[in-house]
């Protein structure tokens, strides 16, 4: 009787957590809360002046440039509706650096009305080129002033004990990469996921735990505020595709960029190819990535569980 109580309980066990597997990586539909393409002019703000030659809309491109120097304070952004103000979000977009410089750094992300990286609330990906060449970074400040960050580098020492440990992943120049900064309040997880548009591969991935529920931000932007670095140094490239997204259970507002006559821009000095028409804004649902996290060892237990099973049918049978 007690072999085949601990049989059953073997088989159970072994069920339940295969049917928790799949549950833990469902995610549900999503609500846009901003989205644009570029395709028309996206009426983004900087603070360099109206015709900035660092942040400007390139009609003929369908995209947006930026060249951020250190210690120069510029920034450029959009704002977001009030109905955002805390819970969990993804923010995407396409990232093309065609130029970085040692000590230079690309930031793009989610802040309050200060847009410095250093302050909270901010949420920051970064592209850098620096102590260990070109590698990539998600950078976290709470409402509570709380700093967190993790980057690519290997068991970077000075990310202490919650450091990368993966191989270390690095981006290229003249590449272009879709990033996706997803947090999720339930679990308090801060995750960011870098992949190279043209073949899909994924180039790296990881997560903060914030510790705290994040809220308070209303622009989405990118630029050098709280960077006091050497000047003449630069991160110049091109956004797009930018787009912010929310469970669909949150309220929301979708703001549409209005169509407008083009305007004359500065020269651009590279030149990534047009496209070929404009781009659908129509929201899809986007799937959110789950950090790594204890569950990723449940497939082994099941196959110990299942394993333990089959051998207590055999011995019971030979009895």
């Amino acid at each position: 009787m007690n072999t085949r109580i601990i049989l059953l309980t073997l088989i159970v066990a072994a069920c339940c957590l295969l049917v928790v597997q799949p549950i833990m990586a469902e995610t549900g539909p999503q609500t846009t809360i901003y989205q644009t393409s570029f395709a028309s002019d996206p009426g983004w703000k900087n603070n360099m002046g109206g015709a900035s030659s660092s942040y400007y809309w390139v009609p003929d491109l369908g995209m947006y440039h930026f060249s951020i120097e250190p210690s120069s304070g510029g920034y450029a952004y959009v704002g977001i509706p009030d109905t955002f103000q805390e819970g969990s979000f993804n923010l995407d977009y396409d990232l093309l650096l065609t130029r970085i410089d040692e000590g230079a750094t690309f930031r793009m992300g989610l802040s309050g009305s200060e847009m410095d990286f250093n302050k909270g609330p901010s949420v920051v990906s970064m592209f850098t080129n620096a102590k260990y060449d070109q590698i990539m970074w998600l950078n976290l400040v709470t409402t509570g002033s709380k700093h967190m960050v993790v980057n690519s580098q290997n068991a970077a020492t000075e990310m202490g004990p919650d450091a990368y440990k993966g191989q270390t992943a690095k981006y290229a120049v003249n590449k272009t990469y879709h990033v996706t900064v997803n947090y999720d309040d339930n679990t308090k997880v801060l995750s960011m996921k870098v992949k190279e548009l043209q073949s899909g591969n994924d180039i790296w991935g990881y997560f903060i735990q914030s510790g705290e529920s994040l809220k308070g931000f209303n622009r989405i932007f990118l630029g050098a505020k709280g960077d006091y670095g050497s000047q003449n140094l630069y991160a110049q490239g091109y956004i797009d595709n930018v787009r912010l997204t929310v469970p669909s259970s949150v309220p929301a507002v979708t703001v549409t960029p209005k169509e407008t006559i083009p305007v004359t821009t500065p020269q651009v000095s590279a030149t990534p190819t047009k496209k070929p028409t404009p781009k659908v804004t129509v929201p899809t649902p986007y799937p959110t990535t789950t950090p790594q996290s204890p569950s990723s060892g449940i497939l082994p237990v099941v196959a110990l569980g299942i394993c333990g099973a089959l051998y207590c049918v055999i011995a019971m049978k030979k009895n």
